[in-house]
């Protein structure tokens, strides 16, 4: 197995160092915002009361939303004529509004019936997702567009992840916080608190990028778009939407698109469907019900998954430019595998803190998973280019995330329903059956072991290497000439 890239990456290739800071941000935003309203959704259910399968309906029809609108975002995107450029004005505006309406959202006022509070949030999270998307689709789009060489896009991806993996530091504490009793009176009151915290983060830090980063293939793009023609309003919505829909479907009969979508389904929404069942097994199997000592841990256990994470990502980075891509992901997936596999060993009552023993292999799953995917996505985009004539790297980006999250939503809707599954009775407290523990610690490990081992498979057989992608740029820039970025 050889150690040395094919290529080395040129001088007018890189991308400036705060630029690479920038698009970081851009990442830590990104996280937090989506980290934020899963972890905090527990609130739901221990503090209001709110049945888990309602929680989890809760959760999976705003993704629904988000995973539809996602597609189109990205289009609007690619299509744009802005001035400031295709994807920086939607990142400056996405910002402004996902801080301000994440804030709003968790405002819930005390003293109201079960229904209020499900139509409360189901109104406030669409709007949220609205915002968010705005924010998110051209963000994405913008990374694949900001050096077209292959490694280059692996270290970008790598600070961006590294970066990202921030918020892991901070939201696995998030619950301890709402839940602190010399803070506030209930963890609801605490989650009014913290959501007004994480806005002001949102709406300042997520104009980083906006401002700092720069896009490259914007005049190319402008190009290849043709002149708006001065039909009436219905002629051209028809086109537009006709466009779209070529786009879309050209997007999703991409094979090697489908590959990276495919696994990335896997091993995402395989650890998304039994996410929260590690925090009740914490509480319930190893603490006996105790919600405050389950909480530490989980913030421990959430801490060292993040700080085992910032490590992974240096490797897989270093890993990806030498072995290539498709390899590392093998390497990083099984480790996961194994990880998955101990903690069936690892929880315990006699010892709680054996539990953060395979965290670190864990983390080599999620880790490992969107470096690599965000660099062979943006190696993909070269190849549609080549066969359309097109930079659809919104487009790419969007239907990518599209397919993830109506996995997510998928797999938050289930999950209520795989906790009923289980036994579980929020009125018990630490009185849980024996059946309902080991049903839980068998999903949460069985689970996410098996999809990542899927994942492993369908990715062998994806068929674009560090050659190809080096091949497919040279016929590029001898077409359209080479990509510079702009002011």
């Amino acid at each position: 197995m050889s150690l040395v890239p094919q290529y080395s990456t040129a001088p007018g290739d890189r991308i400036p160092g705060i630029q690479k800071f920038a698009y970081g941000v851009g990442s830590l935003v990104n996280n937090l915002l989506g980290a934020a309203i899963g972890m905090m959704a527990i609130v739901l259910n221990l503090g209001l009361g709110m049945n888990p399968a309602v929680v989890g309906t809760l959760m999976a029809l705003p993704r629904l939303l988000d995973a539809m609108i996602d597609p189109v975002m990205g289009y609007i995107s690619d299509h744009s004529r802005l001035r400031w450029g295709r994807r920086r004005p939607f990142i400056f505006i996405g910002a402004l509004a996902s801080g301000l309406v994440f804030a709003l959202l968790w405002q819930l006022p005390a003293g109201y019936s079960q229904h209020f509070y499900f139509w409360y949030f189901l109104i406030g999270a669409n709007l949220f997702y609205i915002a968010y998307t705005i924010y998110a689709a051209p963000w994405v789009g913008l990374g694949y567009e900001m050096t077209p060489d292959y490694h280059e896009r692996t270290r970008l991806m790598g600070v961006s992840n590294f970066m990202g993996q921030i918020a892991w530091v901070a939201v696995p504490w998030f619950y301890a916080f709402m839940e602190n009793d010399d803070l506030f009176p209930d963890s609801v009151a605490g989650a009014r608190w913290l959501a007004i915290f994480v806005g002001i983060f949102v709406a300042i830090f997520g104009l980083v990028p906006a401002f700092l980063c720069r896009e490259r293939m914007q005049a190319i793009a402008e190009k290849e778009i043709p002149p708006e023609e001065k039909d009436g309003f219905l002629h051209v919505a028809r086109r537009k939407i006709l466009d779209f829909l070529r786009g879309f479907a050209a997007t999703m009969r991409f094979r090697p698109f489908l590959i990276l979508c495919g696994a990335t389904f896997l091993v995402f929404n395989g650890f998304m469907l039994v996410s929260s069942f590690s925090s009740y097994v914490m509480i319930y199997y190893v603490y006996g019900g105790d919600k405050d000592l389950g909480a530490k841990l989980m913030g421990w256990n959430g801490t060292l998954s993040a700080i085992a994470t910032f490590l992974v990502i240096l490797l897989v980075t270093w890993l990806a430019t030498r072995i290539g891509k498709r390899k590392t992901f093998f390497f990083s997936t099984g480790i996961s595998v194994v990880g998955y596999l101990l903690k069936w060993f690892c929880y315990s009552p006699t010892n709680p803190y054996l539990i953060l023993a395979p965290t670190p292999f864990i983390a080599f799953g999620l880790g490992g998973l969107f470096v690599l995917m965000g660099s062979m996505v943006a190696d993909v985009c070269d190849f549609d280019e080549l066969q359309t004539g097109q930079r659809r790297e919104g487009m790419f980006g969007a239907v990518f995330w599209w397919v993830v999250k109506l996995g997510m939503a998928l797999a938050l809707a289930l999950s209520g329903y795989a906790l009923n599954l289980t036994g579980f009775d929020v009125n018990l407290g630490g009185g849980q059956s024996e059946r309902t523990l080991f049903l839980m610690r068998l999903l949460d490990v069985a689970v996410p072991a098996a999809t990542s081992a899927l994942a492993i498979l369908l990715v062998a057989g994806y068929p674009l290497t560090e050659a190809m992608a080096h091949e497919v740029r040279g016929k590029l820039e001898k077409r359209r000439g080479r990509a510079t970025a702009t002011a």
